[in-house]
């Protein structure tokens, strides 16, 4: 077995909607079959007793080593604790190698339970030793580093429930929920709109207590205190008891309560200044502790907070009944499970010590031995909801000690009796408000009702009705998607939309160029969804990335496919066919936003055409011959077609109609050129589905300028010594063609052709653009780019001229080193009245080249 190459799919892609880790395996010989193995599956069993094997879905299909890769892979994963139920192992054109694709919720735990699967893959075939209690080790331990804690969780699964997207920003807390103008962020439960200052004051248990204080809302009287005598004339100016705890500590850390006798404050103020150098002593408020969980002005959630204790049986010391609650499945290492395991650390050692007690102390049957004085479920606490007992003044008062501080989401500690009475009738008082509150003990309260306070969250950032996320645009196809991509980012700006895009030829923000180079791929677009200032993304979707990462979104508002024709880039990556490109592509098609998206989509292309059953939205089909059958069934069913007659493009729905004449289009030169004509059309499909008003969508159509600002390298005509000059990037059989019959209406005394191939390229395609060009142009001028892609010096250029072998109209072929003396070379040649077609390799240079000759003259 070989792994041969990984690729992490972060996005929806060619297999499914999930995060995927996808494998390329080759298979050698007994490999293929792992019953010819020799006791394999019985190793396998050993080491790994839990593997499911699942027979492949074929009745006749065997388990290979890569479906046991797969297996593996995936049940390691379920074994760590991480929720994945799926995988695929596709078998390729390639009898020995096959593809294995496993889910994951965290990237490094999928990968990491790849490799581990290898290695048990390896130890079954070569009966060598592996570790399982160590590999699950590794990977639960992975999981709980770097998934979101609880609270966080909570916060994501409410957003995704209601559709929002979201993104981690970091292996931190940090995540962003929508996109562009919509988006929100959120930092553990800290929201985008939590105060700093507010923060501040509430790190301050005195100025917050100050603040409230002066607000009318109870709070325990006390003051700062500077040394342990000072503690003690504190706590005697207050009266006993007394609490001692450092000002800004968290987690109940160096609090000591309920405090009687000058031995015992002495000793707190210590323990409290160990932790801070500044601490506190206030009056003791006896009863319970609560936690009221505030968001916006709502009080959400409350619960009852209890320290760690366990209860005497007669035998068992205090350590031994700590070991037996832990015991219980619910209590676990971190935020893994609802409650945490007890700890006998110092601070519990200490408290024990207050109790006249220690760890090996057997308390007597019954009795309640409290094994802290706070209550945080981080520390081994239980809660108990009592959301629904809270009265409705003391529920005033908490969110009124928020608002007093100025946080939108915050954690409200009650000492009080009970919550059925108000903080007045039963002298209870607000101790202390936190910041970024930790959820877990209202989403698996030990005891009571589960509330849905990440659900609370959500509602209070992204109100219902108001938008969560802005429109996407993705356009993919064979050839004309970078030009169908900037003509509807045209149509979007002349209705003062704010659009961000990616392209091959950079990403624009508004119209501006704030990255250059091929911008077609997921990182673009998701880069573009960061950014706070637009208002809608159109992004041109190239197979490469499709293949490479998935989607660079869950879902798009409109899919635009422009065509698949005979395809491009075949060959490469196990992608053999243009049916099998048209499965890559069709992914954008597949995640159009459910109900309210749309597909716009080349009826007279088959290949796209059929895309159509799998479009969870409604489709637009365009064509250039309004009598198309897929345009008259579509037509017939009430739905939307555009098609060209008499001259004009027409968007048609039942008895409605809008028309723009072609002469009014600067791209299609007067309705000469067809492949333009189907660009346009695909860019009138997109503002027509997105809902714009007509008089934008002609705007934008009638107001674009094809040229080496617009377009680079997408039919961009000159004039050169009265003789014209067209620059094209087109690279592939079908866009070659696609040229022939747009020159066909230009007149020329003489035609020539500027042309190299991309090496990566079959051999046939290769042969087939200069069979094309062969029939159409006089001369043609190969030449040899920089890049050959894996091939030999001259083997392009070869390939090239037998391509030319049986040409009927070129009488001329150079072949030369470098396009731009390439270009040079045609261009010396030209003569008044001639064409020259350059297909140009490396754009930007190419343009620049022929820009300054002009300029020249």
């Amino acid at each position: 077995m070989k792994v041969l190459r990984i690729r992490t799919l972060r996005g929806p892609n060619l297999w499914s909607q999930h995060t995927s880790i996808e494998a390329t395996v080759h298979c050698a010989g007994p490999e293929n079959n792992i019953e010819n193995i020799q006791g394999f599956e019985a190793r396998l069993r050993e080491r790994f007793p839990e593997i499911s094997l699942l027979q492949p879905a074929g009745q006749h299909e065997v388990v290979t080593i890569a479906h046991v890769l797969e297996s593996a892979t995936l049940d390691l994963q379920v074994q760590a604790g991480c929720s994945i139920t799926f995988s695929r192992t596709i078998q390729t054109s390639d009898v020995d190698i096959f593809r294995v694709i496993v889910g994951y919720s965290e990237e490094r735990v999928g990968q990491l339970a790849f490799e581990l699967a290898q290695t048990l893959c390896i130890s079954a075939i070569e009966d060598t030793r592996f570790d399982l209690v160590s590999a699950l080790h590794r990977l639960r331990k992975l999981n709980e580093d770097v998934r979101l804690g609880p609270s966080t969780a909570a916060i994501v699964q409410a957003a995704v429930a209601r559709g929002i997207p979201f993104r981690r920003l970091t292996d931190g807390s940090l995540v962003q929920f929508g996109w562009g103008c919509q988006q929100r962020r959120i930092q553990a439960s800290e929201s985008d709109m939590t105060s700093a200052v507010a923060e501040s004051i509430v790190q301050d248990k005195e100025l917050t207590k100050v603040l409230l204080h002066a607000a009318g809302i109870p709070v325990p009287l006390g003051r700062e205190v500077n040394n342990a005598e000072d503690a003690w004339a504190a706590a005697n100016e207050l009266g006993m008891p007394v609490v001692i705890k450092p000002r800004d500590s968290n987690q109940g850390k160096g609090v000591t309560v309920n405090l009687i006798s000058e031995r015992k404050v002495k000793s707190a103020y210590m323990f409290a200044a160990e932790i801070s150098n500044n601490v506190i002593v206030e009056r003791y408020i006896p009863g319970h502790d609560y936690r009221m969980l505030i968001v916006g002005n709502r009080l959400v959630a409350a619960a009852r907070r209890d320290p760690p204790q366990v209860i005497g049986d007669g035998l068992h010391n205090i350590y031994e009944l700590v070991e037996q609650v832990n015991l219980d499945p619910m209590r676990g290492e971190g935020h893994v499970t609802s409650l945490t395991k007890i700890q006998l650390d110092e601070i519990s050692i200490a408290h024990l010590a207050s109790q006249g007690l220690t760890a090996k102390s057997v308390p007597v049957k019954g009795m309640r031995v409290v094994l802290r004085n706070n209550a945080n479920l981080s520390t081994g606490g239980t809660a108990t909801d009592v959301t629904d007992d809270v009265h409705p003044e003391l529920a005033a008062r908490v969110i009124a000690a928020a608002q007093v501080v100025g946080l939108d989401i915050c954690g409200v500690d009650v000492v009080c009796n009970t919550v059925m009475k108000s903080l007045e009738e039963q002298r209870g008082g607000i101790i202390e408000i936190n910041a970024a509150p930790g959820l877990r003990m209202h989403l698996q309260p030990s005891f009571g009702k589960r509330r849905a306070v990440g659900e609370a969250i959500i509602d209070y950032m992204f109100p219902h009705g108001e938008g969560v996320r802005i429109p996407v645009i993705a356009v993919t196809g064979t050839n004309g998607k970078t030009t169908t991509t900037r003509l509807i980012a045209n149509i979007l700006e002349q209705d003062n939309k704010r659009t961000g895009v990616t392209c091959t030829d950079g990403i624009f923000i508004a119209g501006q160029c704030i990255d250059t180079g091929d911008c077609s791929g997921p990182k673009s677009a998701k880069n573009v969804l960061f950014h706070p200032d637009i208002d809608i993304g159109v992004f041109e979707t190239a197979r490469g990335g499709l293949l490479r990462e998935g989607l660079g979104f869950d879902h798009c508002q409109i899919a635009v496919v422009t065509n698949i024709g005979k395809g491009d880039h075949l060959g490469m990556a196990y992608v053999n066919t243009a049916e099998e490109l048209a499965l890559v592509k069709r992914i954008v098609v597949q995640n159009v936003q459910p109900k309210t998206g749309s597909a716009v989509l080349n009826a007279a292309d088959p290949l796209v055409a059929s895309m159509a059953e799998y479009c969870p939205g409604a489709v637009i089909f365009f064509a250039l011959d309004s009598r198309h059958p897929v345009l008259a069934m579509h037509r017939v069913q009430h739905k939307r077609v555009i098609y060209v007659e008499n001259g004009f493009i027409v968007a048609a729905r039942d008895c409605s109609e809008y028309r723009i004449p072609l002469n009014e289009i600067p791209l299609t030169k007067n309705g000469t050129i067809h492949f333009q004509i189907e660009n346009v059309m695909a860019a009138i499909g997109a503002g027509w589905a997105l809902g714009l008003e007509w008089a934008a969508i002609y705007a934008g159509v009638t107001s674009f300028v094809n040229n080496i600002q617009t377009a680079p390298g997408r039919f961009n005509l000159f004039n050169y010594r009265n003789a014209t000059l067209i620059a094209d990037y087109g690279h592939n059989p079908d866009a070659i063609q696609a040229l022939v019959n747009a020159i066909e209406s230009i007149p020329s005394k003489k035609r020539s052709v500027v042309i190299s191939a991309a090496g990566d390229r079959r051999d046939e395609d290769i042969r087939q653009q200069t069979r094309i060009l062969g029939d159409a142009f006089d001369e043609v001028v190969l030449y040899q780019d920089k890049c050959q892609r894996g091939r030999a010096d001259g083997e392009v250029l070869t390939l090239l001229r037998e391509g030319l072998g049986n040409a009927k109209r070129t009488q001329k072929i150079r072949e030369i080193v470098g396009e731009s003396i390439a270009i040079d070379a045609a261009l010396s040649n030209l003569q008044d009245g001639d064409l020259c077609l350059i297909l140009v390799d490396q754009v930007e240079q190419s343009l620049g080249q022929i820009n300054n000759r002009i300029a020249a003259g």
